[in-house]
């Protein structure tokens, strides 16, 4: 397999599901902004739409849309744990944190990430994000992950998309201008997985270790 991403890009959740699942991969960076892979060459030309995360299957199979590439690694090792089983009730509710995180925080991210290019969307986009951040973080009172005491793909693509944000407890190459340190259960989360192995090592593999 073959996974096109970008340090500290919503690839990194599949970069982190990678390690959880004890999968291997040839990891091969991309210049998300210039669109071009490390080394030399067009991203477009392996990537239509241009952007990551990218696994190419060792038949040429190609799977795009970080959620779906990370049910695929999950469902290659259901012992990790990383999703249920398919066709359960806790299937839906991953489905449920994987829709919502998509459409609500990945997407409500883009105005702040690109505030210039936003203008005065911002002021409107930047309320709504913290509530739905607010939302999440009454969900996490009492758990220790999403889905309760498993650590699932959810967990890593909030990371992720967290990682975005603006506190003195994170650490990323994106920032947007958004506080997040006010939450506290999303604080006590996002220390607990950073402290996982896998999460340690994918932070190191990017640049973003120590």
């Amino acid at each position: 397999m073959k996974l096109y991403h970008a340090p500290g890009s919503c690839s990194q959740a599949v970069h982190i599901v990678l390690h959880e699942a004890g999968l291997d991969a040839e990891l091969i960076e991309v210049d998300a902004r210039r669109h071009v892979i490390a080394g030399g060459g067009d991203f477009f030309e392996v990537a239509p739409l241009g952007y990551v995360p990218l696994l190419v299957l060792d038949d040429g199979a190609v799977l795009r849309e970080g959620p779906v590439i990370a049910q695929y690694l999950a469902d290659l090792k259901p012992a990790s744990g990383l999703a249920p089983a398919q066709g359960t009730m806790a299937r839906y509710r991953l489905h449920e944190w994987l829709n919502f995180l998509t459409s609500e925080i990945h997407k409500g991210f883009l105005p702040l990430l690109y505030a210039v290019a936003a203008g005065r969307y911002v002021d409107t986009a930047r309320p709504r994000l913290l509530a739905r951040f607010a939302w999440i973080d009454q969900q996490l009172e009492g758990q220790r992950y999403l889905m309760g005491d498993t650590f699932t793909i959810a967990d890593a693509y909030l990371f992720a998309l967290t990682g975005w944000g603006k506190a003195a407890w994170l650490k990323s190459v994106y920032h947007a201008d958004i506080d997040l340190s006010g939450f506290e259960n999303l604080r006590a989360w996002y220390k607990r997985v950073r402290a996982r192995p896998s999460v340690l090592a994918v932070l190191e593999r990017e640049g973003f270790g120590g």
